[in-house]
């Protein structure tokens, strides 16, 4: 109560004193500020901003209504939300965050969704794209392309496990907050018109057309527009950590911080030699990642990609800024999601040090880095053309998954008229 009394003050003299940091520290803010515009202008615009501008246009045809009618029976059993879900979990995994996160509110907004479903979908949609684990991790930070498997494996596979865990999350709430939009009520319809669930999606998809309205050129003219607002938001927001961190770097802080996560890392017994590597990515999951493919050679490899997965999975109070950005207005709230970043960054790094000699010193992850798709995400110009791959495998999969569990739930009405 103290401190929510006092937030405001607080808040004033921090800020205070960023600003006395910076005048007295104007040559190295102004250089931090210049790598994390680099960081912006080479990886996050040209990998975002498309995927910003298809998923408005797709949100716009009424695409994501068509998968969202396709994919309830998937999505409900295993995660507790609607079927536009499963679209929106592709588009987040395939194209990283905080993409999941504006999709998600993206549905908010249009009603597809309530308050609990929406802080369920971006507490797992929020993820490292392909290009970046791949590419930037595996190749540029540690150097081994052999590792993306394991990466892989525990960053996606501690999603899906925080998503099962997250259908959980709100039940009791949710039963007294039903969905208002009749578009992602369709889907629960009864069993009979499972056969025309094509035609029920199709006629979901041509309603959300017809309710926006909107000519091809607008469409694109709005998408490009929202697109770039959101992408300047997120390179103001990496701008400022990146001044944030070397502030506090000149100040002492990290120093500080960095002695108090070697103390608990010995405690727990890991090396210490992680903790710059944890602390950084506290704040940014580049930094982060980069400072554990660079610690020392004393380390064991197994314990410097956990401490990747970790902070790839926690993702950084960057990161956490954006989505917070994002969801701002649309109701969700961000104490879940940052528990869910909690729960993903203990699950991915139990995840490697478990699946560490059933995979990695098996030799199984040597064959899986000479595939030509991890090839693909190595190479920048490549990495969008192996994204909307990778994209069109997810949704096929969730697809047939979905196709499956409903020729499943027939097959005692079958047995019943025998």
């Amino acid at each position: 109560m103290i401190l929510k009394k006092n937030y405001g003050l607080l808040l004033g003299v921090l800020l205070a004193g960023c600003m006395m940091l910076l005048l007295l520290n104007p040559a190295s803010s102004l250089d931090a500020a210049v790598r994390g515009l680099t960081v912006w202008w080479d990886v996050l615009f040209p990998s975002l901003f498309p995927f910003f501008v298809i998923s408005e246009m797709m949100l716009g045809f009424g695409v994501v209504h068509l998968f969202g009618a396709l994919l309830d029976p998937l999505m409900r059993p295993l995660f507790n939300i609607p079927g536009s879900g499963g679209f929106v979990a592709a588009m987040g995994y395939v194209s990283g965050y905080p993409v999941g996160a504006r999709l998600t509110a993206k549905l908010r907004e249009q009603e597809l969704l309530n308050r609990v479903e929406g802080e369920r979908l971006v507490a797992f949609t929020t993820s490292s794209d392909p290009i970046f684990l791949l590419g930037a991790v595996s190749v540029g930070f540690f150097h081994d392309a052999s590792l993306g498997l394991i990466l892989a494996l525990a960053h996606y596979g501690g999603g899906f496990l925080v998503g099962l865990l997250m259908s959980f999350h709100g039940r009791r709430e949710n039963a007294t907050v039903p969905v208002t939009s009749p578009a992602s009520n369709l889907p629960e319809a009864s069993d009979d018109r499972d056969t025309g669930r094509i035609r029920l999606a199709l006629r979901s998809m041509a309603e959300a057309r017809r309710r926006d309205g909107r000519s091809l050129g607008e469409l694109l003219k709005g998408a490009v527009q929202a697109s770039l607002q959101l992408i300047i938001v997120v390179g103001g927001l990496v701008v400022f950590f990146n001044v944030l961190m070397e502030l506090m770097s000149r100040a002492g802080i990290m120093s500080a911080l960095i002695s108090v996560t070697e103390g608990l890392l010995t405690w727990a017994g890991f090396p210490a030699d992680l903790s710059r590597a944890l602390v950084s990515g506290l704040f940014e999951v580049t930094l982060g990642a980069r400072s554990a493919g660079s610690a020392a050679d004393s380390v064991p490899l197994q314990y410097k990609v956990a401490a990747a997965a970790c902070v790839l999975s926690w993702g950084g109070l960057s990161v956490h800024a954006q989505v917070a950005s994002i969801l701002n207005g649309t109701g969700l709230r961000y104490l879940p999601f940052m528990a869910a970043r909690l729960v993903h960054a203990f699950l991915s790094t139990g995840l490697v040090l478990l699946l560490w000699n059933p995979v990695v010193r098996s030799g199984l992850s040597t064959g899986y880095s000479a595939t030509p798709a991890v090839a693909g995400f190595a190479s920048p110009l490549s990495g969008l053309a192996s994204s909307m791959s990778w994209l069109g495998v997810l949704l096929g999969t969730a697809l047939l998954l979905s196709l499956l569990v409903l020729l499943i739930r027939r097959i005692p009405r079958f047995g019943r008229r025998l």
